[in-house]
Parts: C-alpha cells; structure tokens; sequence
C-alpha cells in the first residue's frame, strides 16, 4: 500500500469537471485507488463517490492505493491535484 497526502488548492475545490477527470485517471491504473477526506473514504474510480468527499479548496485528501503500480498511481494523482486549476 501507498499513500500521501496533499492539500486541494484549486479555489472551487474538486467539482464535477475535475473530478470527473481524476475518476479518468484513476481507471487507468490496475491498482485500486482510494481517496480518504478525514474518516471517510471513497473509490477514486467512482464519480460519486468522489463527489461525496465534499472537497473544497484548503482541504486536505489522503490518496491511497494498492497494487502493482501503486507508487505510480498514487504520484499521478498527487500531482494532478496540486496542477489543479479551473
């Protein structure tokens, strides 16, 4: 298992349009990809489930994964988040 966190700082947090294209690049990994919000935790390959997170600019998100290209999965996510701009 992988995981890191990092601070969401695009002003409109993760809405629909950027989280629809996280849950993209979350399903082009084998690993299975998790985003935890505090003590809830969601599948990154779901689009609800990722907007249920309630991600708003300021917070921060744990990206976990676990499989055979974890760390790759995990470091893409990450940066996509921090790159994130509207």
């Amino acid at each position: 298992m992988t995981a890191k966190k990092v601070t969401v700082t695009n002003p409109t947090g993760l809405h629909a349009r950027p989280a629809s294209d996280l849950v993209a690049l979350a399903k082009t990994f084998q690993s299975k990809i998790s985003l935890s919000n505090g003590a809830k935790t969601v599948n990154a390959a779901s689009i609800i489930h990722v907007l249920t997170l309630g991600v708003k600019s300021g917070t921060e998100i744990e990206v976990i994964a676990e499989g055979e290209d974890e760390v790759a999965a995990v470091d893409a996510i990450v940066k996509f988040v921090e790159e994130l701009k509207d």
